[in-house]
């Protein structure tokens, strides 16, 4: 498709002072792989053995959906829903579960059940109901505060309020009041609950990437005392052969980035391609996006080093030179470029090639406009510049983040989703994406701010923001975050209020990587301090569960 928002030149910059000299190169002192060739040596189970499980797993998917269509009584359908969508078995049963959800949105129920009450409001905003966040009013007392009697209630008013929106004033109120007493019950509580409560704490459920919730959920599910065993044993079955699926795509991925890493001097940049698809992963989890997981993971990959080398490894005059053969995209830039970026370079264009091989030329998508944002930021730094304002910082670091780039090239590999007008109108850059970028570069600038700003950068939106109100950091970081939780709304809007007329899977993909930029900053900079998340990642790519 014609990429037209990627073709602008790239702007010349004259550094403020000369480029450091090679003898004066930055070290990166990025930590190495965790994984090295783990999944390269990876071996599935027998053919026998796999159509076993893919026997058993069809007979209970089937079971399990007689069990759906069967359900007449709205708790009983609220609490079955919301397993099974944690459960991550929802792609099964879209159908079952909009006719479920319609009967619930039509029928009687009891609105002074406040666990009930908040159930039925979160599954029905989230799949797209107009409801009114008004009803909560009814579950304060006079003087304003909230009457909640036991976690359960405490745990789905929290996972309502999460799905706020501007204006929605109760709501802000629950959530403040749901996070400090939540905060109390896992000081005292050694109850079931408390491992819900924990991580609660940490993300509610429609913040979570799904490949996470899923996996942390099962053994959550095993004991409680309203499982289904059917839907539980489906649940493992199913999750053991998503992780067959994963783990035949990370040894491909892996066998690339071998390649790629022998084709081109990369021992400056971070090897993270384990955790780069574990990101994409959680953004895209379903069995028919493998293509989209595959080709978003190697379009990570070329970021991160493209990223590495403006930001940390290479020097202006060297990151010029490849941002110029970048725009011009042609093979006869690469004896314009330092001895140790062309085999990147000539690998970068050989993979895109063979994007537009497999997609067709029409669906062609480039890096272009990311680069144009770093040239921006390089010039930034090397003046010493710090914006005058945040908006004026967002011009340039909202496209610099990543985040648009990223969720725009995984509609590249949607065949289905992928039309023309589409991708089209994405390229435009409409309000949703802004909001997606603003949140993922305020995510990333709070948890890597204090690394960063050891060394040879530019300004970040932390110290613009101090610089524009004069706040101290703490209240900065205060505000920031109050603009990531507006960012929460805008996307929570798009969800279930649609501003465009798109397809419900695009904001709804945009969502899921906003969870998986969640997962990777809660605590620090998990892609480059991987060692963060390495017992997540094995949890879902290399134990299986016992079924």
């Amino acid at each position: 498709m014609p990429a037209d928002h990627m073709e602008k030149t790239v702007p010349t910059v004259v550094p403020a002072r000369p480029p450091n000299s090679e003898g004066e190169r930055k070290s990166t002192n990025f930590h190495p792989s965790l994984w090295g060739d783990f999944f390269l040596n990876y071996e599935p189970p027998t053919a026998p053995q796999q159509a076993c499980m893919k026997g058993r797993a069809e007979v209970l998917r089937e079971e399990v959906r007689t069990l759906l269509k069967g359900l007449k009584e709205v708790q009983k359908i609220l609490d079955i829903t919301m397993a099974i969508q944690r459960l991550g078995l929802d792609m099964y049963y879209v159908n079952e579960i909009n006719e479920l959800l319609h009967f619930v949105y039509s029928s009687d129920y009891n609105d002074k059940d406040l666990n009930l009450v908040s159930l039925r409001f979160y599954l029905l905003r989230k799949n797209g109901y107009n409801m009114s966040s008004g009803i909560f009013l009814s579950f304060k007392d006079n003087e304003g505060n909230f009457i909640v009697d036991d976690t359960r209630s405490l745990l789905n008013l929290y996972n309502a309020a999460s799905l706020r929106v501007y204006g929605e004033k109760v709501l802000d109120e629950a959530a403040t009041f749901t996070i400090s007493r939540l905060e109390g019950v896992l000081e005292s509580s050694d109850s079931i609950l408390s491992t819900e409560v924990s991580f609660a704490l940490e993300a509610p459920i429609f913040r979570r990437a799904r490949i996470v919730e899923m996996r942390n959920y099962i053994p959550i599910y095993e004991i409680e005392a309203t499982r289904n065993e059917t839907i539980l044993e489906f649940a493992k079955l199913n999750f053991n052969l998503l992780q067959l699926l994963y783990c035949e795509e990370l040894n491909k991925i892996t066998l690339w980035w071998k390649e790629l890493k022998v084709k081109s001097n990369l021992s400056f940049s971070r090897d993270r391609i384990v955790e780069m698809y574990f990101w994409m992963n959680g953004a895209l989890y379903e069995p028919h996006y493998s293509h989209s997981r595959i080709i978003l993971t190697r379009v990570t990959a070329f970021m991160t080093i493209i990223d590495d080398i403006f930001d940390t490894y290479g020097t202006t005059e060297e990151s010029m030179l490849l941002a110029e053969a970048i725009n011009r995209w042609d093979e006869s830039t690469i004896g314009l470029l330092p001895e140790y970026i062309r085999g990147f370079y000539a690998y970068l264009l050989k993979t895109f090639d063979s994007f537009e091989e497999e997609l067709g030329p029409e669906k062609r998508y480039r890096l272009k406009r990311l680069v144009q944002a770093y040239t921006k930021e390089l010039k930034w730094r090397d003046e010493d510049y710090t914006p005058k304002t945040l908006e004026e910082h967002f011009e340039v670091s909202m496209r610099s983040s990543g985040g648009f780039t990223l969720a725009a090239a995984s509609f590249v590999g949607m065949d289905d989703i992928a039309t023309k007008d589409i991708f089209e109108w994405i390229l435009s850059y409409p309000s949703l994406f802004k909001t997606f970028d603003i949140f993922v570069r305020l995510s990333n600038d709070i948890v890597s701010n204090k690394r960063e700003q050891t060394g040879d950068h530019y300004a970040s939106t932390i110290q613009c923001y101090m610089k524009e109100h004069g706040t101290t950091i703490h209240d900065t970081y205060q505000r920031l975050r109050e603009l990531i939780e507006d960012s929460w709304k805008d996307m929570v809007e798009h969800c279930t209020n649609p501003i465009d007329d798109q397809p419900l899977i695009v904001p709804q993909t945009v969502v899921n990587f906003a969870r998986t930029v969640t997962t990777m900053y809660t605590h620090g900079d998990a892609f480059t301090s991987s060692h963060t998340i390495k017992e997540m990642i094995s949890s879902i790519y290399v134990v299986p569960i016992q079924v």
